[in-house]
């Protein structure tokens, strides 16, 4: 199966479905790390070729940060959590309890601070996908970069193996009164895991 092109409209109901509950969760586990309300609005996921995931988060010379994990088990293929340059400071400052605009560059321990959230946001998502399926998901220990989106995304599709032509994006925007994160979730499946998602759904996709 090409992931893009036999998936209906049924199945993109059932992944928007799994986005709501995966980062409602991720939202609850990134509350908790601040201690603060966190409000999630509502993701979009839909199916891009590179090109279109380029353009999405804002070209390929765009600066951002990623926590990136290889996904084992049922479901092989690899997760990305990816936020803008901004997003990343806005999220030091909430989690260092400093005035918003205070982060203008990353130190050891924000690249430690964010590495770790990147890690507990793809692990509650995943978590989540897991849970409704009970299906076997396992991340391995997540890896993080501060780049031009370009040299992230290149290395990271460089690394993989036998994926899918599309992947699976999901755009959220977690607000708090204290500012907002906006944040790309990426899910690169190996050719005909998918496949496996939705028949442990219940709606197998036919070739």
């Amino acid at each position: 199966m090409t992931a893009g092109d036999t998936i209906s409209y049924i199945h993109m109901d059932a992944l928007q479905e799994i986005s709501n509950i995966g980062l409602g969760n991720a939202a609850t586990a990134l509350a908790d790390l601040l201690n603060k309300r966190v409000e999630i609005d509502v993701p979009k996921a839909r199916f891009l070729d590179f090109e279109q995931v380029y353009a999405l988060t804002g070209g390929i010379e765009e600066v951002v940060s990623c926590a990136n994990l290889s996904l084992e088990g049922d479901i092989p293929g690899a997760v990305m959590f990816v936020f803008s340059e901004q997003s990343t400071f806005n999220l030091i400052d909430m989690l260092m309890g400093y005035e918003l605009g205070t982060t203008s560059g990353l130190d050891d321990l924000g690249i430690s601070a964010i590495a770790e959230i990147g890690n507990v946001l793809t692990g509650s998502f995943i978590n989540a996908i897991g849970d409704m399926t009970g299906l076997n998901m396992i991340t391995t220990v997540p890896m993080f970069a501060f780049d031009m989106l370009g040299a992230v995304l290149s290395a990271s599709f460089a690394a993989s193996g036998a994926w899918s032509d599309k992947i699976l994006v999901i755009e959220t925007l977690f607000l708090q009164n204290y500012g907002q994160i906006k944040g790309h979730f990426f899910l690169l499946p190996e050719t005909g895991a998918l496949d496996r998602l939705f028949e442990a759904l219940g709606m197998p996709v036919e070739c």
